[in-house]
């Protein structure tokens, strides 16, 4: 039996056909894998989360990024796409382009049931490589629910959820909160 053959491109050749690109792709160690597009309740609660925090962080030091803002995980080579980003104090960007943040405090991806496994999983065990991460929430599109994942000061995770018995959620890192009518607001 033959191997099949991978082409392998470098971080330089992937940022020259991502940035040329209509459609995104995350890299990962050489190769590329194009994204889904996102359904319309997902980016309506993407829409509400950047709208909330941002007026709730909006005399402090942090910024909230949108999901076309790709983040670098130098040690494992990969470039990917986070839904949500916020970073508190200083911006580190990978070159002048200004498209790629090296860091965040707090990350959040809305699941489908396209990604779910890989937000769980290896995705959150790549983010788990940056040095300021703090904070990573899943919000679920299918039911009233977030959960958190809370790296307190002495480096142990903690988990807590939001549903509708306990219906918000205090965002450890940034000092601010969620309610789930806000995050569910108008969805289709």
């Amino acid at each position: 039996m033959l191997a099949e053959k991978i082409n392998v491109i470098t971080e330089k050749e992937y940022l020259e056909i991502e940035r040329a690109s209509k459609i995104r792709h995350e890299y990962h160690d050489g190769e590329i894998f194009s994204m889904a597009g996102a359904s319309g309740n997902h980016n309506l609660i993407i829409s509400n989360i950047i709208r909330e925090l941002g007026n709730q962080l909006r005399k402090t030091p942090c910024r909230v990024f949108p999901s076309d803002m790709k983040l670098r995980v130098e040690e494992i080579n990969s470039f990917v796409y986070p839904d949500i980003m916020i970073v508190c104090g200083e911006i580190k960007f990978f070159d002048n382009n200004c498209d790629v943040l090296l860091d965040a405090d707090l990350i959040i991806e809305v699941l489908s049931d396209s990604t779910e496994s890989y937000d769980r999983g290896k995705k959150f065990s790549y983010y788990r490589q940056l040095k300021s991460f703090k904070e990573y929430l899943l919000i679920s599109q299918k039911e009233r629910r977030i959960q958190s994942f809370f790296k307190n000061e002495k480096a142990y995770w903690q988990f807590s959820e939001a549903n509708d018995k306990q219906d918000e959620i205090i965002l450890e890192s940034i000092g601010c909160k969620l309610k789930l009518d806000d995050v569910y607001d108008k969805l289709i």
